[in-house]
């Protein structure tokens, strides 16, 4: 007879405790606290432009064999992202050259080892693919 009566109370205490039953004072606070912020204008900056560029770019390099010969951090057959980055500034003729040895493949500027000429990227994908490497700084 106490098992029938003990067990729906211990239920009931574990469904209640579940719940939390917790206040949302804590939540309504923090909202409070990032609008007083001061206000920062944006209107002349596209939302996510940026963000947006570099993961067109990446996502590009993902469906690429790109990662066969390059690292993001580290030298690999060819030079890490992050090493092209620092050595070119990211100038409208950088990405226009960067995108072309892309495409037509080359030797010389990081060693003896030749890149693979990619013919079958567009111009506008390499390029793409040329602004995500020089943001990585």
């Amino acid at each position: 007879m106490r098992m029938r009566f003990l067990a729906p109370v211990v239920l009931c205490a574990v469904v209640l405790a579940s719940c939390g039953g917790g206040s949302n004072e804590s939540k309504t606070e923090k909202k409070e606290e990032t609008v007083s912020e001061t206000p920062v204008d944006n209107s002349m900056v596209t939302p996510g432009a940026a963000e947006a560029a570099a993961s067109k770019g990446a996502a590009l390099i993902e469906q690429k064999d790109c990662k066969t010969c390059h690292k993001v951090d580290a030298k690999l057959v060819g030079p890490g992202y992050k090493e092209v980055a620092q050595k070119y500034e990211a100038t409208e003729a950088n990405i226009e050259t960067l995108a072309g040895k892309v495409i037509s493949g080359g030797s010389g500027n990081w060693g003896e080892v030749a890149m693979t000429p990619h013919p079958d990227v567009s111009k506008d994908d390499a390029k793409e693919m040329v602004k995500y490497i020089l943001s990585l700084k």
